[in-house]
């Protein structure tokens, strides 16, 4: 079997996979739709990270692949409803850089209290500038974080720890950890906080969620973070804020529209603006998350295929039937319909096939069975079963 792993996803994936008798094609950059499509011909696995746009013409144009690794938290440039119209399972690592990104958001944190990228800067170019005015300790001060996600609730841990008094604001009702305390509106934590941090999902309801209002309903002074995704902020409101001085410093790691590789030109309305802190998109980019990740991810893709494990996929169901050995294991994506299972269940019946073990689960429009029976499988079974109206996709993993 073969997978193609692009966007310099860590050594690890690679190693695992190849241990559990993968062919690996490793490619540096990222694709556009045509070549994606080419790279993808007799592939079984992908594994990509965030610049890589898995559309679904891709997924149309690609009838061996099984599963899609994202080696990273977000999956919104994956259209995951037609993966799993497809059969096509898709992982990410909603876990492995949360650290990281807390970390960063607490250095920008700093960095912008204490005016530090302002005091670089003026020594780079040869001035001495030894003040104490604008710059400030983070201790006391009022942290509003906007989703209490993984990282988000994190962060509030950490940020607790530092001496900062912790507010948020979730749609979900989320337990406050420690000694945080939830706000019932996205605007009491603003009229609240004097360091606003995102941390939403890349759903696309989340589009241009942070603008011109929200901008100025901001504390004057306040200071600004997005680590979260580009397309949830205006950024040119963020510059007309930061220009009149209502915002007095802004740290932003994600960006509407980035470059597909390293050393491809990038523009944004917020170069040049003092007490500006821009990254590239590496938020989760340490060699510890990395490296996790790469296991992490790796090993979901190499379970799925070799058990029909699909915990933690975010698309289809989730199921993990425990193995037997000696035994047969049938994979069975169908439309969630009524009769579905009877009907194949039937199938085997009539073949004289028991049944030792089985797990169904059903997401949406989608049924996910795992099946295990002792005897052999004759091809006309699995003739039968691919002929199913209801099927989607079918395999045997052993």
């Amino acid at each position: 079997m073969k997978a193609l792993l692009l966007e310099n996803v860590h050594p690890l994936g690679e190693a695992l996979l190849r241990e559990a008798g993968f062919e690996v094609d490793m490619r540096v950059g990222a694709m556009d739709e045509d070549e994606l499509i080419e790279a993808l011909q007799g592939v079984d696995l992908l594994g990509i990270r965030s610049k890589t746009e898995v559309s679904a013409r891709v997924l149309d144009n690609a009838p061996d692949l099984q599963a899609i690794g994202a080696f990273c938290i977000g999956t919104n440039q994956i259209d995951l409803a037609h993966a799993a119209g497809r059969g096509i399972v898709v992982f990410n690592a909603p876990f492995s850089n949360t650290r990281s990104v807390v970390e960063l958001a607490i250095a920008e944190i700093i960095m912008m209290a204490r005016r530090l990228s302002e005091k670089d800067r003026a020594l780079h170019d040869g001035v001495w500038h030894k003040d104490a005015k604008g710059s400030h300790e983070i201790r006391g001060r009022k942290l509003g974080i906007v989703g209490y996600g993984n990282i988000g609730s994190q962060l509030s841990v950490v940020g607790e720890m530092l001496g900062l008094q912790v507010y948020f604001y979730d749609t979900d009702d989320k337990l406050a950890l420690g000694n945080a305390t939830r706000c019932s509106s996205l605007e009491e934590l603003l009229s609240i906080a004097e360091v606003i941090t995102l941390h939403v999902d890349g759903r696309s309801g989340n589009a241009g969620f942070f603008g011109t209002e929200q901008f100025a309903a901001m504390r004057p002074r306040s200071l600004f973070l997005n680590l979260s995704r580009g397309f949830v902020v205006d950024y040119d409101a963020l510059k007309t804020h930061l220009e009149s001085g209502h915002i007095a410093g802004a740290a932003v790691d994600v960006f509407p529209t980035e470059p597909k590789k390293k050393g491809d030109p990038f523009d944004s309305p917020l170069q040049g603006i003092p007490n500006v802190v821009l990254t590239p998109h590496i938020g989760g980019s340490t060699e510890e998350a990395q490296e996790d990740i790469g296991r992490f991810v790796a090993a979901k893709l190499r379970d799925y295929v070799q058990r029909g494990s699909t915990t933690l996929n975010v698309n289809l169901p989730s199921l993990n039937l425990a193995e037997r050995p000696g035994q047969h294991r049938i994979v069975h994506f169908h439309k969630n319909v009524p009769g579905a299972l009877a009907r194949m269940n039937g199938i085997l019946a009539e073949h004289g096939v028991n049944i030792e073990g089985q797990m169904l689960d059903t997401a949406a429009d989608t049924g996910y069975v795992v099946t295990d029976v002792l005897s052999q499988l004759p091809d006309a079974v699995l003739d039968q079963l691919r002929a199913m109206p209801e099927t989607i996709r079918l395999r045997v993993v052993r």
